[in-house]
């Protein structure tokens, strides 16, 4: 008996030790700039991602970055429970979930990298192009004298859902004049194709959209919305989100919990630089940190050539 425990004990120690060293040989052909990562992101952020991807891949060519969309409450659930690594998501992580996080002795990397904004949209059909962010809170808290015929989301786990829920203090949707697709696009078409129905997008959907959603994107007007406090209307703009005007803004980040330096350090840094941080500002979202710009400044005029 002692001998078969011997040889059992043997081979839990190879297999350990095999185990941690592919571990340790998969960790060594990684690097910041190269070796591959999955990312995943929120859904109603995932434009702006691929932007972002598509120009590190062009730029370091031994790193592959694979987008993998999910909803918020997927997105978390996946970080929390080791299935994910690196995220990129529309809000910073709760002292709950951080604390969960302490007790694994893991300690995130949180990057915070662009202002985004919750646009309101409605069909073109409909005169009005302004909202009042007090009607939809009463829609959300089931108070039917607000004006609007309903509200459009992506999906009932979604960012977008969340921020809405705590911006009217309830926990849960009203169950009559609430739709929900899957996707940002699903509700852009929906909108585009019925009059008095409200949605909720990201904003950058509508400014980066799809060749195939353009048609769709044409037939909508993206709503002034009035703040709680005072009395204008702001757009979802770089210009009134970076005054702080825009009364649906929300932060965005990228959390890591790779634990050693590896691919998404890279990226992080790499979405944070100065380049990450031009794309964004070519997106329509509002950057961190306003990337510099070198002007060249001559003290005399010189004269054309005759």
């Amino acid at each position: 008996m002692l001998k078969y425990s011997k040889v059992f004990g043997l081979i839990a120690f190879v297999f350990l030790f095999a185990m941690c060293n592919q571990k340790s040989k998969n960790e060594s052909e990684e690097t910041i700039l190269k070796g591959s990562l999955d990312v995943t992101v929120d859904e109603t952020i995932k434009p702006i991602v691929d932007d972002q991807v598509a120009v590190f891949e062009g730029t370091y060519y031994d790193a592959k970055i694979n987008v993998k969309p999910k909803s918020e409450v997927e997105l978390i659930n996946d970080l929390l429970n080791k299935k994910a690594k690196v995220v990129v998501t529309a809000r910073n992580l709760t002292v709950e979930e951080l604390k969960r996080f302490e007790k694994s002795k893991i300690n995130p990397r949180v990057t915070p990298f662009a202002i985004d904004a919750i646009a309101l949209i409605s069909n073109k059909g409909n005169n009005d192009t302004l909202i009042a962010l007090k009607s939809v809170i009463d829609f959300m808290q089931g108070k039917k004298d607000t004006g609007i015929k309903g509200l459009v989301f992506d999906n009932p786990n979604s960012s977008t859902v969340r921020y809405m829920k705590d911006l009217a203090k309830v926990k849960e949707i009203p169950a009559n004049g609430v739709f929900s697709f899957k996707t940002n696009d699903e509700v852009i078409k929906f909108v585009s194709e019925n009059e008095g129905m409200i949605g909720v997008v990201g904003v950058n959907w509508l400014s980066q959209p799809a060749a195939n959603m353009t048609e769709y994107i044409e037939k909508v007007n993206i709503l002034g919305v009035k703040g709680l406090n005072g009395n204008k209307y702001y757009y979802p703009s770089q210009n009134d989100l970076a005054e702080e005007r825009y009364p649906l803004a929300r932060d965005l980040f990228i959390i890591n919990c790779q634990g050693y330096t590896g691919l998404g350090m890279g990226f992080s840094s790499f979405v944070a630089g100065e380049i990450g941080q031009r794309i964004i500002l070519k997106s329509s979202l509002m950057p961190v940190k306003t990337p510099g710009r070198k002007l060249n400044i001559r003290t005399q005029i010189l004269k054309d050539k005759e």
